[in-house]
């Protein structure tokens, strides 16, 4: 599901700076950034890519002046912004240029043909089910229930759809693993443990005394409480990066596949409205926000993942991938409401580029799927009807269940783009 942050959360967060040091500029729960580890990357990138991928990919709203300086011959980039230190990045004399460029993954061109009934053979995927879901679904605002019905929780359903999906990507020869396969956090905090840093991110953005508890759960000074806030951070924040530490040093897969549905707003969630809108689109990192880059530990997220080259490997994917789900469920694009945290990528109409934390922290191609509008008429009574095998009658059609349809789709997707990718042998 999207997150939705109003401005004045946004602010709340982009001018706290982390606590590993006074003179570090960090974004949420960041860690000091290494820039030493760029120098493994020295003359794997032309000046002409480098700086169409920063004008082009990431930096797409703009980026401050004195950050990153473009020459000739290197890159210098600004290392930490109070000392003025920077990195030197050394350009490839041409593209032709045989240096090694450093990553665990493995791009779909660099692995052995396979056979047709195996086209994944070998293949390292991991799943990344959305949100927690069980009873944590509630405290992350997943959750909605209309009359007695079974409650809405995205995390069970992205549970059920990688749970299938796995099924499905083994039969074909992936290896697959699971960032999380149960309804439990992955991140050993939990709130309470973020409560001190709460009251200080509060403090330090202009409310004096805040109050500990969220009393109304429609209250609209709840992003003011302790309480509202040591949950963002543990649910949002922490938990992402636990599983980016999962992703990065356990797991190594070649491929992440985020699974999550999406959502308009429904209110209240005890009495939600239901809308007649459905939609899908992609995901992939980019289209950084002009101040985002100033944070040190995203500018070196950023730059690292440029140059790891994901991004052409995760498009490729993003664009089969929408289009085997938009012929399997035939949603219409989804249309952002504004384009300042998003940019419109790709050939198939339905990914977009923008600069998610999960998309920012895994080292490797990541595949962000947003179909399915939960709190829609249709797909609310497909959640309703559960999976099933074959099909049933839904609306006067014959359809899978949505969650066989959804793990079908995105199998499809990877299928057609990894068959063409290695090609295939006998």
């Amino acid at each position: 599901m999207l997150i939705r942050l109003s401005v004045s959360l946004c602010s709340l967060f982009l001018i706290f700076a982390g606590a590993a040091g006074a003179t570090d500029n960090l974004g949420v729960l960041g860690s000091k950034p290494k820039w030493e580890v760029l120098e493994h990357y020295q003359s794997t990138i032309t000046h002409d890519e480098f700086a169409h991928l920063i004008n082009d990919v990431y930096c797409t709203h703009g980026i401050p002046d004195g950050l990153i300086k473009i020459d000739n011959d290197s890159a210098e980039i600004l290392t930490n912004c109070e000392s003025g230190k920077v990195f030197t990045l050394h350009f490839a004399p041409d593209s032709n240029s045989n240096a090694h460029i450093p990553r665990l993954w493995r791009p779909a061109t660099s692995l052995p043909r396979a056979k047709p009934n195996r086209p994944l053979a070998g293949l390292r995927i991991a799943l990344d089910p959305g949100h927690l879901g069980g009873k944590w679904a509630k405290m992350e605002e997943r959750w909605f229930q209309v009359g007695d019905s079974k409650p809405v929780q995205e995390g069970d359903l992205t549970l059920c759809v990688a749970r299938l999906l796995a099924t499905r990507l083994r039969d074909l020869g992936a290896k697959v693993s699971f960032v999380r396969n149960d309804d439990e956090p992955t991140t050993a905090k939990r709130p309470d443990d973020f409560r001190e840093l709460a009251r200080k991110i509060l403090i330090r953005n202009g409310v004096p005394q805040p109050r500990a508890e969220v009393l109304d759960s429609s209250d609209p000074e709840k992003e003011k409480t302790i309480r509202w806030q040591s949950e963002i951070l543990f649910y949002r924040y922490s938990e992402i990066r636990r599983r980016a530490v999962l992703v990065n040093f356990k797991l190594h897969p070649d491929l992440v596949l985020c699974l999550h549905f999406n959502a308009e707003g429904w209110g209240d969630p005890t009495s939600p409205m239901l809308t007649d809108t459905n939609h899908l689109h992609l995901l992939v990192n980019g289209s950084y926000l002009a101040d985002e880059p100033e944070f040190d530990d995203q500018r070196l997220e950023m730059i690292r993942r440029l140059l790891s080259r994901a991004y052409e490997e995760e498009l490729s994917l993003a664009d089969t991938i929408a289009l085997a789900m938009s012929r399997e469920t035939g949603l219409a694009p989804y249309a952002y409401p504004t384009t300042n945290s998003t940019t419109k990528v790709g050939t198939s109409g339905y990914v977009c580029a923008r600069n998610l934390l999960a998309t920012r922290l895994y080292r490797c191609p990541v595949v962000y799927c947003e179909p399915y509008v939960m709190n829609s008429n249709d797909v609310f009574a497909r959640i309703q009807a559960g999976d099933y095998e074959g099909t049933r009658n839904s609306n006067g059609v014959e359809r899978k269940s949505i969650f066989r349809e959804y793990a079908d789709s995105v199998a499809d997707g990877l299928i057609e783009y990894y068959s063409k990718a290695r090609g295939s042998g006998d």
